[in-house]
């Protein structure tokens, strides 16, 4: 059984990682409104990874006999200032849930609730690779100032991108 303190914790995350997943799809939308479809694809990728974050939690919240408690999702923002701002955005969002992870891994550690602390490893893990990728990306889209034909190659390359649950590789 999750301590009341740890289950409040992990339920603020579900509403989190649906929130990410919101903001991530609107981020494709602008995309698609752009006419940059591979980047498109890629924050629809994101997109699936964060549904699948917070289902990850949902369902050790309830393997561990605990209240799943859904909340509205706060809106996002639908227009931006171009590639690059997209993905400053995107860069500071994942540091904001790298934060959120740590904190919830606090409450587990404080809380002595080691099956917690190690489910929420994998997201200390994924946190790391998240932020790596994002930060790759953007360096890539500063290099060529977010424009020109470098655009170009970058979005046919990003079109590759196919989501893996990794959630479920366990």
């Amino acid at each position: 059984m999750l301590k009341e303190k740890v289950l409040k914790a992990l339920n603020n995350q579900i509403n989190a990682e649906m929130h990410s997943a919101y903001l991530y799809l609107s981020m494709s939308a602008y995309f698609e409104d752009k006419g940059l479809a591979g980047f498109a694809n890629w924050m629809k990728v994101q997109y699936k990874e964060e549904l699948s974050h917070a289902l990850k939690i949902f369902d050790y919240v309830n393997e561990r006999n605990g209240r799943v408690v859904l909340e509205p999702i706060a809106g996002v923002p639908i227009d931006f200032d171009g590639i690059i701002d997209v993905f400053e955005k995107t860069l500071e969002h994942e540091q904001k849930v790298t934060q959120m992870i740590d904190e919830l891994m606090d409450v587990a550690v404080g809380a002595s609730d080691h099956a917690t602390q190690s489910f929420l490893q994998w997201f200390v893990d994924e946190q790391v690779e998240e932020e790596a990728n994002v930060n790759e990306l953007l360096d890539n889209l500063r290099l060529i100032d977010g424009q020109g034909n470098g655009v170009f190659m970058l979005n046919r390359e990003l079109q590759a991108r196919t989501f893996v649950d990794e959630t479920q590789a366990e």
